[in-house]
């Protein structure tokens, strides 16, 4: 183990994938509904928004996932669900100006392909009365062990450009011990049902740091999916965190890799997808040349938000269901995190929203830091527009001088335009790579 503290936090860092700042610990419940409605209504008319669903039931509860989800056997709760999600839509789109140009809708979760054919129907029916999607891409998360022939061609109807394709993991020892079954077989049919539609963007996540994955067993599962072509790649580190996930004290904390072997895994992954032809995007993603997540990285136009890496360029995100996060310009707006929370305030006819953040100057200066470090691994601090305080030159040294090799790697990744704001980046560093909560605080990020 080196004694190196930037080495150290990447080694020893146990948190939720880090996503965006401020991120979701920080939300409180000073900022709600009242906010959230003033918030929508201040959106400018003519301007473009992007819209997420978060459907939060499964059929099973896989024991590593730590998002906002909830098992099912039945479907009546689904009905329940679509009943109040009509509501909030309705609610939500009255609040908001005449006219908006949707960009995106990505339907995430949970499992959307839990809803049936007709389910999906009708969901894309109550968008679709509220706002015109005929110039939005359309996106969906995919489980195929909840999917088949009749769900895909609903979502095609829907509009479907883009699928992400839940896998983790095929090694069948591996599966077991995170409790999700799932076989190469299954997710080949998923695919060729996708392609045969014309979906030309596949996504598919993969985890590495999973217990009794080691470098032969990920190996294996990385040469599956090559086979499978999909045109973009998620390669996320499985984070441990039973105190946030309760369902992940199910996994046998002794079979888990050590940080030195997790990072061997990283690194066996991300070469064999860069020799696979894979280009990488960001800090987690890998995407085919034609992909169009390969082409903004390119162009410097790559975002990140709450969902991860996207094209999306709107500056207003509109979420919708239990826990579904929304974005403003003045701020960040969490729905209720429990589905009956949620339900209880749309039938009293008001906006679920139940905690947030107003940003402030600094927030928005770090939240472009963070962002373009995470995108492009560099950032232009003359796009501020504005001067940063002088003052912060000093503590900006301090700040460096905490990670011994830190100011070797802003001299490597950064174009410092301006050198005052070396704290700001350091603090973006810090975050970004170690999640690290404010004191007193437990990290508990939304998927």
């Amino acid at each position: 183990m080196t004694d190196d503290p930037l080495r150290h936090a990447l080694l020893t860092a146990r948190v939720p994938r880090y996503t965006s700042f401020p991120p979701a610990d920080r939300f409180t419940a000073a900022v709600g509904g009242a906010e959230k409605t003033a918030w929508l209504g201040a959106i400018a008319p003519g301007s473009t928004v992007s819209l997420y669903v978060h459907v939060p039931f499964c059929r099973r509860l896989c024991w590593f996932c730590a998002c906002r989800t909830q098992g099912t056997r039945s479907d009546a709760p689904l009905d329940r669900y679509l009943d109040h999600l009509a509501r909030e839509i309705a609610h939500t789109r009255v609040a908001m100006p005449e006219r908006v140009t949707v960009s995106a809708l990505h339907l995430g979760g949970g499992t959307p392909t839990l809803l049936s054919p007709d389910r999906i129907g009708r969901l894309g029916r109550m968008i679709a009365r509220a706002f015109d999607l005929s110039g939005a891409e359309v996106s969906a998360e995919i489980d195929p062990t909840e999917c088949d022939t009749d769900r895909i061609d609903a979502l095609v109807a829907l509009g479907l450009v883009r699928a992400s394709v839940g896998v983790q993991d095929f090694d069948p020892q591996v599966q077991a011990a995170i409790g999700r079954a799932q076989s190469s077989s299954a997710t080949w049919d998923t695919v060729r049902a996708l392609r045969r539609r014309g979906i030309g963007s596949v996504n598919f996540d993969l985890l590495y740091g999973l217990p009794h994955q080691d470098r032969a067993r990920l190996r294996r599962t990385i040469d599956t999916v090559l086979a499978m072509a999909p045109d973009r790649i998620a390669l996320y580190g499985y984070a441990h965190v039973p105190w946030v996930a309760r369902r992940q004290k199910l996994i046998p904390e002794d079979a888990l890799p050590s940080p030195e072997q997790r990072l061997a895994l990283a690194e066996m992954a991300r070469d064999a997808l860069l020799d696979a032809g894979y280009l990488a995007v960001g800090i987690d993603h890998f995407a085919l040349p034609h992909d169009t997540l390969a082409l903004a990285a390119q162009a410097g136009t790559l975002r990140r938000n709450f969902q991860g890496y996207t094209t999306d360029t709107a500056e207003t995100l509109v979420g919708f269901g239990p826990s579904a996060i929304s974005r403003f310009a003045q701020g960040y707006v969490q729905n209720a995190s429990a589905t009956d929370a949620w339900q209880q305030v749309v039938e009293a006819g008001a906006i679920p929203a139940a905690r947030g953040i107003a940003l402030s100057d600094l927030d928005r200066t770090l939240s472009f830091v963070v962002e373009r470090l995470m995108c492009d691994g560099a950032v232009d601090l003359g796009r501020l527009g504005q001067p940063v305080d002088p003052a912060l030159g000093s503590a900006a040294r301090a700040a460096l001088d905490l990670y011994p090799g830190a100011g070797a790697f802003v001299g490597t990744v950064l174009r410092l335009f301006d050198p005052r704001a070396a704290r700001l980046v350091a603090h973006a560093i810090e975050t970004a790579l170690t999640g690290a909560p404010a004191p007193g605080q437990r990290y508990s990020q939304a998927s």
